[in-house]
């Protein structure tokens, strides 16, 4: 059954997590004086085509298509048995390259599932709509071929395909949306007059339903102009301009919103906030939004090593490997909880701090989910403040707020300051890892806050913290994260492979 639906005419625009240039909004322009550690800049336009992933390209090879998000995501767990599936393109697509041929979904021992394929061209979202509920507890693969193509006729370089298991036979979803939080929150004084507004939601929504006619703000009753936007549980409005200082505003979200199983919201989201003076204005780019993956201060998908005895502030977690890969971790020392994909943590043999019921399970799988999801989003920023500074020796230098891009590693082999303030937000993109020198610092001065610093680190080895340095911000990394003996760390150590302690001091940020 080859059934597709077009839908064109929105005053939308939904960019995926790898071209997220919405997310750097109003805040990404606000330029800084530069000071002696910014002299070697390169401009932006000279250095950053490679990151464009559209076929708009001057090159004599088009540059094909990609998936930039899918929900249910890879490896996702507990997945409602009645949602649809869904994969936003990087790129246009020519609607007619997207059938039940070119996009299945195929549950272990089945056959493929019958359904109806939409494509939503102002989101660039293409929706399988399966003809009866998944199969409880079973694996799914979904694949979309390389005979999709974009709106020029480019495929996609190779077949893409990702997986998830359907929840119990009970998990049948007909429950409304609900807010998990919002951006700013309702009644917030001295609000930011450069920042994304934006809600974030307890499940994944349809993307197509996230348009300017259901996300509005206002002051008083005037709609203000900006862009929509939505990744992976989050509804973002990027205001054209600065908002007005003190001024209130109203954001709302209406029931137009529908989940992946088209669920509505039950009523419309409503939150007002005011905004402070003129110099109410933060620097640097709108941070990453980390979501559940913020509520660890360690999380893994390989597991922790811990030589004892360090002390952990805050909840730790790894998923999909099994809870045992966090034994060496014991709950003497962390003032939180381990969370695990199973009941499998011993520990020291006291398991008071640990949760591994599958309720637990899904909260940690889920949040191993949304650090991927915050890693790409750092990736994707585009428009970098600085690239190449200093060749990524950054010792001894003075940063300040801002989008900084690397294609080599970075080294700190003696102190590094960044100054700011405490609404500040500085990413570091990196493409190879970070080496962090025994007894130094990175030093957080005029008010800046570990939890506005991002290190995104691509690098084949990792990060290594040498011995008793002291390292500050949330790392997102795609490898190992190696903390010596005796370093401390202010900060988030979010890692795709393992975390390695040996006798840490590890905080959490302050929110």
């Amino acid at each position: 059954m080859n059934t597709i639906k077009p839908y064109t005419g929105r005053s939308f625009w939904l960019t995926g997590l790898m071209l997220t240039v919405l997310l750097t909004g109003c805040g990404g322009g606000n330029k800084v004086p530069t000071s002696e550690s910014v002299d070697n800049t390169t401009s932006t336009s000279d250095t950053n085509d490679t990151n464009d992933t559209t076929s708009n390209t001057t090159s004599d090879t088009p540059v094909a298509p990609s998936v930039s998000e899918t929900a249910p995501g890879n490896e996702a767990i507990s997945v409602a048995l009645n949602q649809n599936v869904v994969a936003i393109f990087s790129d246009a697509m020519n609607n007619t390259t997207l059938t039940t041929d070119s996009f299945t979904v195929t549950g272990t021992g089945e056959t493929a599932l019958v359904g109806t394929l939409t494509y939503d061209a102002a989101t660039k979202t293409a929706s399988f709509d399966p003809n009866r509920n998944f199969t409880a507890e079973t694996v799914y693969t979904a694949k979309i071929t390389t005979a999709a193509k974009n709106s020029v006729g480019t495929p996609l370089a190779a077949d893409y395909t990702w997986s998830f298991t359907s929840g119990a036979a009970t998990a049948v979803d007909t429950t409304a949306p609900q807010k998990v939080s919002t951006y700013p929150v309702d009644a917030a004084t001295d609000s930011l007059l450069n920042r994304d507004i934006s809600a974030t939601f307890d499940e994944t929504l349809d993307p197509a339903t996230i348009t300017s006619s259901s996300f509005t703000v206002k002051k008083g009753t005037t709609a203000i102009a900006g862009t929509v936007s939505y990744s992976n549980k989050v509804a973002t409005f990027n205001p054209t301009n600065d908002l007005d200082a003190s001024s209130t505003y109203t954001a709302t979200i209406s029931t137009a919103v529908k989940d992946l199983a088209g669920n509505a919201l039950a009523a419309n989201l409503v939150w007002s906030f005011t905004t402070g003076a003129t110099t109410a204005v933060a620097k640097g780019p709108d941070p990453v939004n980390l979501r559940t993956a913020g509520d660890f201060v360690i999380l893994t998908k390989t597991g922790i090593t811990n030589v004892h005895t360090s002390a952990i502030t805050g909840n730790i977690g790894a998923s999909p490997i099994t809870a045992a890969a966090m034994d060496n971790v014991f709950c003497t020392e962390i003032t939180g909880t381990i969370y695990g994909a199973n009941a499998a943590y011993t520990g020291s043999g006291a398991i008071s701090c640990f949760k591994g019921v599958p309720a637990d399970n899904t909260l940690v799988a889920n949040a191993v989910l949304d650090m991927g999801t915050a890693y790409n989003d750092a990736a994707g920023r585009t428009t970098p403040d600085f690239t190449e500074l200093h060749a990524g020796d950054v010792s001894g230098q003075t940063l300040v707020p801002g989008l900084y891009k690397w294609g080599t590693s970075v080294l700190i082999n003696t102190n590094v300051t960044l100054n700011g303030g405490p609404n500040d937000v500085w990413i570091f993109q990196i493409e190879g890892n970070i080496t962090q020198a025994s007894d130094t610092k990175v030093l957080l001065t005029g008010g800046a806050v570990a939890k506005n610093v991002f290190w995104q680190v691509a690098g084949g080895v990792g990060v290594d913290i040498n011995t008793n340095a002291t390292f500050e911000g949330v790392i997102l990394a795609v490898k190992a994260v190696n903390v010596k003996t005796g370093a401390t760390i202010n900060g988030r150590l979010l890692s795709q492979t393992e975390v390695t302690l040996q006798q840490n001091t590890v905080t959490q940020p302050a929110q």
